[in-house]
């Protein structure tokens, strides 16, 4: 609580931070994000970031009809658990599910996606995260060597399948991990 009211990234173990409260608001209007929209974030971490997603697009004033749901995909189990016990103190629980494995890799169980954000660098676009995206739907995600900054790149796939990429500048995030993640 001591550092509720700072605009940086904060440790929460593991090598792993939540993002600086500036960057999830950047992220979350380039997301486009809409009641009802079904949403995939890889890096569950504290669960903080899926939390205001949640309430974007499964808001507590919107019928549970009208409700979207991230899925938060998250490879290091304390910090699945963690970000768990997080979104249900907070009351997102049915709107936030949390799942331990590698992000790098999706989660197709649930795909297509309206929305996919991943909340650390890549060295490059993960194939299987396009693949996982429904046509018309948006990607963010920073591309990039993790020893300088990155592009937030935003990703946007055609009815036809084709992925237009947008760089909305440079950002600073730790490694993503997992098969299509950094060499660290």
């Amino acid at each position: 609580q001591q550092y509720s009211a700072v605009d940086t990234p904060l440790p929460i173990g593991y090598g792993q931070t939540a993002s600086a409260p500036h960057m999830v608001s950047i992220m979350n209007e380039a997301l486009m994000l809409e009641t009802g929209h079904k949403v995939l974030e890889i890096g569950a971490g504290s669960g903080w970031h899926a939390a205001t997603v949640a309430e974007i697009i499964a808001p507590s004033s919107a019928p549970r009809t009208e409700h979207g749901h991230v899925y938060t995909v998250e490879i290091v189990q304390e910090l699945a658990d963690f970000a768990r016990r997080n979104i249900m103190k907070a009351g997102y629980g049915d709107r936030v599910t949390i799942i331990c494995g590698d992000g790098s890799l999706g989660h197709s169980e649930k795909a297509p996606y309206d929305r996919i954000f991943v909340t650390a660098a890549a060295p490059e676009i993960p194939k299987p995260l396009i693949d996982q995206l429904k046509p018309g739907g948006i990607m963010l995600v920073p591309v990039g060597n993790v020893s300088l900054f990155q592009n937030l790149l935003r990703l946007t796939k055609g009815s036809d399948g084709k992925v237009r990429e947008e760089n909305l500048g440079g950002v600073a995030f730790v490694p993503l991990t997992g098969r299509y993640g950094q060499d660290v």
